[in-house]
């Protein structure tokens, strides 16, 4: 009775979720003339799949597992649920039959119902063997889980999207190259600077170096400069340089607590 609660109640919130996170996505490709309700890192992912379902599709999967994992060990969601999971699973079921995109995966009615669909099966698929694994077995399946869904989303998936980055022409595979492996050196993942990459490129191929896309460079090296401070990494490039740390940057360090 109680597993037949969860299901229930998983499909109805499942359903919503999925209608309002698969329709927010698709209505970021419409902005600014209607407003936007996705997440902007949600709108470059899925620029990033070029409108190719199989990479939609596995480009979800590979946050599937980690959420997964989460749910089952955890008895939580990840961001993921609603960021990647749902609005790529939507978008790739839409554009295997279509694959214009304007008339799929840019359609917010379109994925809305689909993304409620998806999303009442993944969230009662999620809910309900979490509730159904015995507490003694969730331990050995966070630790076969989580390691799969580390290698897919640290190995498999940077090298699908640089892939990607390559076949869009040389300015993107540049791009991408470059700020795929700087994104490698600071985050330990290549996926969000070859996402970047493709963003700059093909926007350069658009528009050539217009002041948007000087503005798009500039804030892409801010966030790399900042990411690097706050994670220590300008302090690891001296130091595997055998060169002194200056005592100023080293008490900055400090003073925010980033030792």
């Amino acid at each position: 009775m109680e597993f037949t609660v969860i299901l229930i109640k998983s499909i109805i919130i499942g359903g919503l979720l999925g209608f309002s996170a698969s329709m927010g996505a698709a209505r970021m490709f419409h902005a600014p003339s209607t407003q936007g309700l996705g997440a902007f890192r949600t709108l470059g992912e899925m620029n990033a799949c070029m409108g190719d379902p199989a990479s939609h599709f596995s480009f979800g999967l590979g946050f599937f597992f980690n959420a997964w994992a989460s749910t089952v060990g955890a008895g939580a969601f990840t961001q993921d649920v609603t960021h990647r999971i749902i609005p790529n699973w939507a978008a790739s079921v839409l554009l295997a039959k279509n694959k214009n995109v304007s008339e799929t995966m840019h359609d917010p009615r379109k994925m809305g119902f689909v993304g409620a669909v998806i999303g009442a099966i993944v969230v009662a698929f999620l809910n309900s063997t979490a509730a159904a694994i015995p507490a003694a077995l969730q331990v050995t399946a966070v630790a076969v889980l989580v390691p799969a869904a580390t290698t897919l989303i640290n190995i498999v998936m940077p090298v699908i999207f640089w892939l990607a980055a390559l076949d869009a022409g040389k300015r993107t595979g540049f791009w991408g190259t470059l700020f795929g492996g700087i994104a490698q050196l600071i985050m330990g993942n290549a996926v969000p600077g070859v996402v970047l990459g493709i963003l700059i490129g093909k926007g350069v191929d658009e528009i050539g170096w217009s002041k948007v896309t000087k503005m798009m460079m500039g804030a892409i090296i801010l966030l790399f400069v900042l990411s690097g401070f706050f994670r220590g990494f300008d302090l690891q490039v001296l130091e595997s340089f055998k060169l002194q740390v200056p005592n100023w940057l080293e008490n900055i360090h400090k003073m925010l607590g980033l030792n």
